[in-house]
């Protein structure tokens, strides 16, 4: 969690204000009872005036990975990969493309010196990964007849990532084994797909390392997603609205709004006071984010904007947010806002989350809703064009409409729950105007991938994003022992009319 900042309203004692002090005793593993909205302390005037490093907020954890060589004694004679086959060589080779993914993606790599060649060097092997639990091993297969030994090694119940490069597998050995939870197989020649693989670890090592803000309702509360091991922070609806309220038109403030009025393609509705309301809003969730001690928010937008308790949606803000790698997720939607993080975690991508529309004369599906990031090719890439817009459905503060890459393909996933996530593809075919279309401002339509019906898509705010990445996903989800289910796999049969 994020609790490296400092704070000036100090106690008169030790020179400790009280959010550092729960911050403090939530590292040490202390049980701290949840204070109520009226009795937190919210950021000085002049706190509000320093801006924060919104790249803060996601999270760095340190992640191991520990690769080892499994093969037959050199030298070899008959079997693959082969007698002309450079074992040292090649070994020297992928070790350095390990190295060079490893430092790509910002995770510890230590590939062990000796390779194991009987079974004496693999129950060693096994016992060490048992006792040290590195986030993943990477084991690097160098001959056709060590996969008996492989299968051993899931015995120290520690994710694998096997990398068994074109001519040590056959088929007929890994039917099972690559299908197993824990295992990823990767048999290829392909090394830039190591990259992927080791952001999956990182991805699974981020979700233990966050927390979520839940700005909804009336209640405080702290809960924890099973098998991520992710924190979820319930928060009165109305620590957003006040924080709102305490934040100035700062130079940060003034700087945001100019800078997206520059970046934009055109503005259509919004005023610059409608500009300066989003940017303190965006300010406002920094702060909330900070004073909690989060990783990333979802809150109860719709909820503010119905009964009008803040001037502007927080749309503008959380599009920032999509496209720093920060997770801000619409109406309080907790698997919305983890599918969010889903994408951002493991692909370094922004992903939209969206209300799903059928299209039944062109049978496509449309993906609508008025937050998404712009760099969705990827954080460090430019980003697309967009539009400066209204919030739709109620007309006020600023949306963008964002302009997606036709014939994009692109990967739509949704976590229905911790144990199951609905996966689909499609290819974007248009982006669509509002009006004449109604809805939200940013509104694509997505030729889908195997499936009949565009009605019959699964799921509600789904999130979609830049690449086809199906097998990605299915290799993390594997990996972590997560169901995946595809729209194209469930029938729906016709209502009778009685019915």
């Amino acid at each position: 969690m994020n609790s490296s900042h400092t704070h000036s309203s100090n106690c008169s004692c030790c020179g400790i204000s009280r959010r550092c002090f729960l911050a403090s005793s939530a590292a040490l593993g202390l049980t701290i009872p949840l204070l109520s909205s009226a009795q937190m302390e919210f950021p000085t005037e002049s706190e509000l005036k320093q801006p924060i490093n919104l790249t803060d907020f996601r999270p760095k954890p340190p992640v191991r990975i520990v690769g080892v060589v499994v093969r037959e004694k050199p030298p070899y004679w008959l079997g693959w990969p082969g007698t002309s086959y450079d074992v040292e060589g090649m070994r020297k080779h992928f070790e350095e493309a390990f190295i060079d993914a490893a430092k790509k993606v910002g995770v510890q790599f230590e590939m062990l010196p000796n390779p194991i060649e009987d079974d004496n060097a693999l129950e060693q092997f096994i016992n060490q990964m048992s006792t040290e639990k590195p986030d993943a091993i990477l084991v690097h297969v160098q001959h056709l007849y060590e996969w008996g030994r492989v299968d051993k090694m899931r015995s120290a119940k520690v994710p694998m990532i096997v990398w068994a490069p074109l001519g040590t597998v056959f088929t007929t050995q890994v039917h099972e084994f690559a299908r197993r939870e824990g295992v990823c197989l990767l048999s290829t020649l392909d090394t830039s797909c190591l990259e992927q693989a080791m952001r999956m670890v990182r991805a699974k090592k981020q979700f233990e390392h966050s927390r979520i803000l839940v700005v909804h309702g009336n209640e405080r509360k702290d809960e924890t997603i099973d098998r991520f091991n992710t924190n979820i922070r319930h928060v009165p609806r109305e620590m957003m609205e006040k924080m709102f309220e305490r934040v100035p038109v700062t130079e940060e403030v003034r700087e945001v709004a100019e800078s997206m009025k520059k970046k934009a393609e055109k503005i259509v509705e919004p005023t610059d006071e409608d500009m300066i309301n989003a940017a303190r809003s965006y300010v406002a969730a920094k702060h909330l984010l900070r004073m909690e001690d989060a990783n990333a928010i979802t809150t109860d937008c719709l909820g503010m904007v119905t009964m009008k308790t803040v001037p502007t949606p927080p749309c503008l803000g959380a599009c920032i947010f999509q496209d720093e790698g920060v997770t801000y997720g619409c109406e309080a939607d907790i698997f919305g806002a983890m599918s969010l993080m889903f994408t951002s975690y493991l692909f370094d991508k922004p992903g939209f989350m969206n209300d799903p529309v059928p299209e039944t004369i062109k049978n496509e599906l449309i993906t609508a809703h008025c937050v998404c990031g712009t760099k969705l090719n990827g954080f460090d890439k430019p980003h697309e064009p967009f539009i400066i817009r209204s919030h739709s459905e109620s007309a006020l503060g600023v949306s963008l409409q964002v302009l997606w890459k036709i014939g994009q393909p692109a990967t739509l996933v949704r976590l229905q729950s911790p144990n199951e996530l609905i996966l689909d593809n499609g290819t974007v075919t248009a982006n669509i105007d509002t009006p004449p279309a109604g809805g939200c401002r940013t509104h694509i339509s997505l030729k889908m991938d195997n499936i009949e019906e565009a009605k019959d898509v699964l799921g509600f705010h789904q999130v979609v994003f830049y690449g086809n990445h199906r097998r990605d996903v299915k290799n993390y989800c594997q990996m972590y022992g997560i169901n995946v289910i595809h729209s194209s796999a469930q029938a729906r049969p016709m209502i009778p009319a009685d019915a």
